[in-house]
């Protein structure tokens, strides 16, 4: 039921997200002892996956809905991905975003044409700012992972890769809130039963992980990760479930691992990835997971700002 649902996604979401490249790298097959194909979502309209599920939800709204406007949370990628929808439906959009988030992705959200409201992480919750939104303005809330159409939206991605590359043994995906793996597993587990579906994640933001092994939800708020995207406090109420169900194990990464797999990516293959979406060739360089057979790995975004990346450039 659920993979024809990202079947449905995939339909929705054709000529309006680009079917993403997929990049192969014979210096990292050998490093890896695999077959490595890359799923390159940095490619992706706005700089990464998010714009798949923000699509697949509000495409879906009434008429009535649109015209009253949309909110939504986000650290970066969904903020953008949101705005940029809204955009394309004449939309109104408000974001929550706190104040720390990258200059990059505040600034490409309101060149979206969004609004975008600050706040402190430390003292504010961003989901009481949102629902007083909802409550006084009657906005639409579009939450980052944990809705049921975003989360068959972010599946069109490993659809896409496992119909491009058929007979993946092991699909790597980066965990934040769940919405990207979740959505993944099941697109993948539906046209793959076999494949072995992995989150990945930061080891200071090991969430998700301490969630998978002890199947109860454990929060971790503000992880010193470099890798923002997954700086996530836990896994929802709809994307636990899920992944529960059909991810195979989860695995973390050390942050030097995680910077070495972003400058792996710029120098070997021209690729400019930000740290979240360079978990799953982080935990292929380091290890952290033993690969053998077709390996598909979602490189999940590439909206880094230039202060990063030079710092994690001028490292080696």
């Amino acid at each position: 039921m659920l993979f024809s649902q990202v079947q449905a996604a995939a339909q929705r979401l054709r000529g309006h997200a680009y079917n993403t490249p997929v990049m192969t790298s014979h210096t990292l097959d050998n490093l890896a002892g695999a077959q490595v194909f890359l799923k390159c979502e940095n490619f992706q309209r706005m700089g990464a996956f998010k714009y798949r599920g923000a699509y697949n939800a509000i495409s879906q709204l009434s008429d009535e809905q649109k015209s009253r406007g949309v909110i939504a949370f986000s650290s970066g990628n969904h903020a953008q991905a949101v705005a940029l929808v809204c955009k394309e439906f004449s939309i109104p959009a408000v974001i929550v975003m706190p104040d720390n988030a990258p200059t990059t992705k505040r600034a490409a959200t309101e060149g979206y044409g969004a609004k975008v409201i600050g706040y402190d992480p430390l003292t504010q919750k961003r989901e009481e700012i949102a629902a007083s939104w909802v409550t006084e303005h009657g906005y639409t809330l579009i939450p980052p992972f944990d809705h049921i159409d975003v989360v068959l939206g972010q599946g069109t991605t490993a659809l896409e890769l496992c119909e491009a590359v058929p007979g993946l043994d092991m699909l790597l995906t980066p965990i934040g809130g769940g919405g990207l793996l979740s959505g993944s597993a099941i697109a993948a587990k539906g046209v793959t039963p076999t494949c072995r579906v992995i989150g990945i994640e930061p080891e200071v933001a090991d969430d998700a992980t301490q969630s998978f092994r002890t199947k109860s939800l454990v929060t971790i708020h503000n992880p010193p990760t470099i890798a923002d995207g997954t700086r996530t406090p836990s896994m929802g109420k709809i994307t636990f479930p899920l992944v529960l169900e059909y991810v195979d194990d989860m695995q973390t990464v050390s942050e030097a691992s995680i910077k070495e797999a972003v400058r792996f990516l710029f120098y070997r293959l021209k690729l400019v990835v930000e740290p979240s979406g360079a978990l799953g060739v982080a935990a292929l360089l380091s290890g952290a997971v033993k690969s053998t057979g077709r390996v598909g790995v979602i490189l999940s975004g590439g909206n880094i700002d230039a202060d990063t990346m030079t710092l994690i450039l001028s490292e080696q």
